[in-house]
């Protein structure tokens, strides 16, 4: 068996990590070399220089998943020279991994967002026309338990709800996050980018937890599909992002998207800054114990 299936979103241009930044005296510069010339994903963070999309495939693998679809940029070679050069079902640990090329449009600096980017692997996928998958950013560590959950899920569509007081940033960046919004049973209604501090206060819970969204969504292909074609492009970001997708299409389907509540930490690979901080995270939870 293939396994379940994954769409992991490599696609973008990596601005941010790419920024210069004070401090990096104490970060390895083969990987401040690294970060200035590849995907974020593909920064060699791990034990001897194994690049961060490894422990992200590993857990994957580990939770269920064979089939992968890695949406790359159009410049991004880094990628295809690690895991195979085919177009489609390179062999990796029992995975088969297959690419989809997220071009940046005539008269623009980067792609057009992670909506495009979905709508780009899915139109390139279309063997899973009715049935459903996961997808998640390529920047972020999702645990096995996590990814699992949605694998499991009976729902057609389900997202992991974090705990934002369980994520280990700085207040300030957490304050950035996304927020999330769901109805007594569970089921979410709204996500709410670049929240102000009053759209935070309304959306906190009973108990006064607040939940946030880390991209990580299971979706029946055919009912995402026609949202991810007209999701517009954001005025503040100028990008399509599957974020608005997924509210278009629960405005439109009431109690389609159930939210799994987790309070753990996602590592995440944003910043130069967060090299050592991430090196320092797979050094204790996963030393060389992966795809031996």
């Amino acid at each position: 068996m293939m396994g379940d299936r994954l769409v992991i979103l490599a696609g973008g241009i990596s601005s941010r990590m790419k920024q210069p930044q004070n401090d990096l005296n104490k970060i390895d510069r083969r990987l401040v070399n690294e970060a200035d010339m590849r995907s974020k994903s593909m920064i060699g963070v791990g034990n001897n220089y194994r690049p961060f999309l490894d422990y992200l495939l590993y857990n994957a693998r580990e939770a269920g998943y064979g089939d992968i679809v890695i949406v790359i940029g159009e410049k991004d070679f880094s990628t295809e020279e690690y895991y195979g050069n085919k177009d489609r079902d390179n062999q990796f640990h029992g995975m088969k991994i297959s690419y989809a090329t997220q071009t940046i449009p005539a008269g623009r600096t980067k792609p057009l967002g992670t909506a495009d980017a979905l709508l780009q692997a899915l139109r390139y996928k279309i063997d899973w026309r009715g049935k459903k998958f996961t997808v998640c950013n390529s920047d972020n560590l999702y645990s096995v338990k996590a990814l699992k959950q949605l694998s499991d899920t009976p729902y057609e569509n389900a997202c992991i709800e974090y705990d934002r007081s369980a994520l280990e940033f700085p207040q300030e960046r957490i304050e950035g996050f996304s927020v999330t919004k769901k109805d007594e049973e569970n089921f979410l209604f709204n996500i709410i980018e670049k929240p102000s501090p009053q759209e935070i206060k309304r959306v906190k819970t009973k108990n006064g937890k607040i939940g946030v969204s880390m991209n990580l969504f299971r979706l029946g292909y055919d009912m995402i599909f026609p949202y991810l074609e007209k999701v517009p492009v954001d005025n503040k970001r100028g990008e399509k992002e599957l974020p608005i997708a997924v509210r278009m299409m629960i405005n439109d389907h009431t109690q389609s998207m159930y939210t799994y509540w987790f309070s753990e930490h996602v590592p995440d690979l944003t910043y130069k800054n967060d090299i050592s901080i991430v090196q320092k995270y797979l050094e204790n939870g996963y030393g060389n114990n992966i795809f031996k």
